[in-house]
């Protein structure tokens, strides 16, 4: 059993902070220079390298697993199939905290930002060669709500898995987030920048998350599955 511990990693803190105000500094960025956005030379080279010209392209079983992670398919397992599992093995502390850290972050970084700024998302360009989204989309591309989704699930797995299995999560978890940052670009449903600053923003967002359920999280630490019933008392009979 895993030994709780009496205080709240400050790391966690530490860069839930920064990666906030690192977010939010490219936010106020992209407001005081849309619509020609202070990253458009970036954002438009990464497009012309990466951008898909057709759906053929793109719907293969790795674009796709991306492409389901945050829409229906992926909400249903982040919050439903994820929180009911928790609470069915008793650790209702942690589904609190799977449930603020992926539904704040969709409508704090993700939401909100997209209504404050309601960026153009890319659009077909024919004379340069240049395509816009192959799959439906809603409105506003700053931020990318589907990076938001995966830089919180891979704080969020970081925070609940033992510190054994964490030391690898982190780099399946780096795989996961540069690969929905290429799958965005990819469909040209966001610009470069969306995507990194949906990673970023979401990740952070959990950070903090985990910084302030830290230790309601080590209660849930090594419980057992199933609760114990008490097994009544044997008694020895006494020799005649």
């Amino acid at each position: 059993m895993t030994t709780p511990t009496t205080s709240r990693p400050r790391l966690a803190l530490l860069l839930g902070l920064s990666g906030l105000a690192l977010f939010a500094l490219t936010t106020l960025a992209m407001r005081a220079t849309l619509p020609e956005a202070f990253s458009q030379g970036i954002d438009d080279a990464w497009r012309a390298l990466v951008g898909a010209s057709t759906v053929d392209a793109v719907d293969g079983p790795l674009p796709m697993f991306f492409q389901n992670f945050g829409e229906g398919p992926g909400f249903l397992v982040h919050l439903i199939l994820v929180p009911v599992a928790l609470l069915v093995t008793r650790r209702w502390r942690s589904a609190l905290f799977w449930i603020a850290a992926m539904m704040g972050a969709n409508l704090v970084v993700s939401q909100a930002v997209k209504h404050l700024l309601d960026r153009e998302r890319p659009a077909l360009d024919k004379a340069a060669g240049l395509y816009g989204p192959l799959f439906h989309t809603d409105h506003g591309s700053f931020p990318s709500g589907h990076s938001v989704t995966m830089g919180a699930f891979v704080v969020a797995v970081a925070a609940l898995v033992p510190v054994a299995v964490r030391r690898w999560w982190w780099a399946v978890g780096a795989v996961l987030a540069v690969g929905m940052i290429w799958q965005r670009t990819l469909i040209n449903a966001h610009w470069f920048t969306d995507a990194v600053a949906g990673v970023l923003g979401g990740a952070a967002f959990a950070a903090l998350m985990w910084w302030a359920f830290a230790l309601l999280l080590d209660k849930d630490r090594g419980r057992p599955l199933r609760r114990v019933r008490p097994t009544a008392p044997q008694t020895v009979a006494a020799d005649a």
